[in-house]
């Protein structure tokens, strides 16, 4: 099937359904993945683009990375970033060491702070309530996104609070918006390959699910490229738009694909059509997210740039500091503005909620030129 180079009768029959803007079903989506040429899905995918953001656009954000610890009990298989807690390798970040790097972060452009770290259950919740609040007091503008489902989870068993009282309390210390990150795959067959210690489907769409009714938006992604099946990524699909619909606290999703970073994980490699049929289908069935990223960081510039004409909207970069992934991505914004432009749209820049109007009167041509 990965050589297809023509839609069956069955995949004719649900682009036109995707076409006309009709919702399609897992099974249909399924369909496309296994019977549909990605040049056809592309077409779709990029026609309901254009009702979203003009195709005359491309849109970017700036934020700076922040990975505040690497001690780790989660021990996700995928992983080579984290250090077993006791080993006394492993670092965490003082308050201060992190208003230091978002000082940087603010001089080369970036207004917004990605803070996210392994799960260590020795630090108090005080700690992530200081770093917030600390940052905001330092940086009253500064856009905070910030932990995990995992780490939320992790916060609600520390403190003996319940999941809502301890969202209380970050956005009341400054938390902005949170990251949908630690998905990878929602099927429970895949988390138990992946990292049995990890939060469960139900467990992740709980913490995602109270994140957004307490007015927490934020992003959702998966990652593909390891022992998943083609039923299990529409499996995903299908429940971060069943959780949609119920919340709409997702602004936007990103397909990534796995990296090889350890010994004892599987990786499978991706080609770069399976990847933009994958974008693809994610833009023609999560009918209820407005945006779909596609990851120069993780894919690289050639895939990026096709991405953009494939469904995606956006780019993600400019990112400030990678700890965790081998990152291809976009360094400063002049980088951002050249690649867009390069690939033939107008850069669009947006915060992480994908707010444009603060940046509208940034002059292009000096952010290039000089």
């Amino acid at each position: 099937m990965e050589g297809i180079l023509y839609n069956s009768e069955r995949a004719e029959k649900v682009l036109q359904k995707a076409a006309d803007r009709e919702r399609i079903t897992p099974e249909e989506a399924l369909i496309l993945y296994n019977e549909a040429d990605f040049l056809s899905i592309q077409k779709v995918a990029r026609d309901i683009r254009e009702q979203v953001l003009s195709h005359k656009y491309a849109s970017y954000t700036m934020f700076r990375v922040v990975n505040y610890t690497n001690y780790c009990n989660v021990e996700c298989s995928f992983c080579s970033f984290m250090d077993e807690i006791g080993n006394g390798k492993g670092y965490v970040l003082t308050t201060q060491e992190i208003i230091d790097k978002m000082e940087y972060a603010k001089q080369e452009g970036a207004d917004q702070m990605f803070l996210q770290g392994g799960v260590y259950p020795e630090l108090p919740f005080d700690y992530y309530l200081e770093i917030i609040s600390s940052v905001k007091n330092k940086f009253p503008n500064m856009h905070i996104r910030a932990f995990s489902p995992v780490e939320i989870l992790s916060m609600e068993k520390i403190t003996g609070m319940s999941l809502r009282e301890v969202l209380r309390e970050l956005k009341k210390a400054g938390l902005d918006s949170v990251p949908g990150a630690g998905a990878e795959i929602l099927t429970e067959r895949m988390r138990q390959i992946i990292s049995p210690k990890k939060a469960s489907v139900k467990e992740w769409v709980r913490a995602m699910e109270t994140c957004h009714e307490e007015g927490l938006p934020g992003s959702a992604n998966i990652v593909f490229g390891s022992e998943e099946t083609r039923e299990e990524v529409i499996e995903h699909l299908n429940v971060v738009r069943e959780l949609q619909d119920r919340t709409h606290g997702f602004l936007s999703f990103i397909p990534w694909t796995f990296q090889p970073q350890t010994k004892k994980f599987v990786i499978r490699s991706v080609p770069t059509h399976e990847y933009l049929k994958v974008l693809g289908i994610c833009r023609i069935f999560l009918d209820n997210i407005p945006h779909i990223e596609t990851s120069v960081m993780v894919l690289g510039k050639g895939v990026g740039q096709i991405g953009l004409y494939s469904g995606a909207d956006d780019i993600s970069s400019v990112v400030i500091e990678e700890n965790v992934l081998r990152s291809f991505g976009l360094k400063t914004e002049k980088e951002a503005i050249k690649f867009l432009t390069s690939a033939g749209f107008t850069p669009k820049r947006r915060d992480l909620v994908y707010n444009y109007d603060k940046y509208e009167n940034l002059k292009e041509k000096e952010l290039i030129f000089s």
